[in-house]
């Protein structure tokens, strides 16, 4: 079974700057919790002292990390600057049952204004993929996100999905219109390693007759 490999998005990095994720936060409010945790990097004692770190292909920008409660945080740190970039993490679904939490993470990402078309949120994606982690997006997704994962589907395996009532039921690899806009509808992309019967086994996810109908 895949398992998180940290030291994989060293080779995630180079080449990935095409895409970039929406952020549907002010930017003041950004800025502030930014500043708020780079602070609690820099106070001894704190949890988020001593981190990790791993550096990238990107001059003057690190990583680091934390695992907590099974969900994953990646710090991107203009080191050169002083300052937090911006972070993403990769939350359990409360909305999933119990059988298949451990195989899914919805990606958040709040990154300050000046590093937002850096593509630094789609490289952390790519390396959760690259590590094996498999992502399911939020009930309501951007414009700008829905690029970002239909340009990750290029490399990584797509599904849709409607998950309600902690049931998940695979719908396809395609959907119309109106399915797409039923917010019971999610995305999923499936991290390296992994095939689609396994996920849909792991996961006790059923699948739909209109699905069966895309197979070839």
């Amino acid at each position: 079974m895949p398992t998180l490999a940290l030291h994989v998005f060293r080779r995630a990095l180079p080449g990935v700057t095409e895409l970039r994720i929406d952020v549907n936060h002010g930017p003041r409010e950004v800025e502030a919790e930014l500043d708020a945790i780079h602070d609690r990097m820099n106070r001894p004692l704190d949890r988020l002292h001593g981190l990790p770190e791993v550096q990238t292909e990107i001059p003057g920008l690190v990583l680091r990390y934390r695992e907590a409660d099974g969900e994953y945080y990646v710090y991107v740190v203009d080191v050169r600057r002083g300052r937090l970039a911006g972070y993403t993490v990769f939350n359990r679904l409360i909305e999933v049952g119990r059988r298949a939490d451990p195989y899914v993470r919805a990606p958040h990402s709040k990154y300050a204004a000046p590093y937002q078309r850096m593509g630094l949120a789609t490289a952390v994606y790519r390396w959760g993929l690259e590590a094996g982690l498999c992502i399911m997006s939020g009930a309501r997704q951007s414009v700008g996100a829905h690029r970002l994962w239909l340009g990750l589907a290029r490399d990584y395996t797509l599904g849709y999905v409607d998950l309600r009532r902690k049931r998940l039921t695979y719908l396809g690899p395609a959907v119309t219109a109106a399915v797409l806009d039923d917010l019971h509808t999610r995305m999923f992309l499936l991290g390296r390693g992994w095939t689609l019967p396994d996920y849909l086994r792991v996961t006790a996810m059923q699948v739909a007759e209109s699905a069966l109908s895309q197979q070839p």
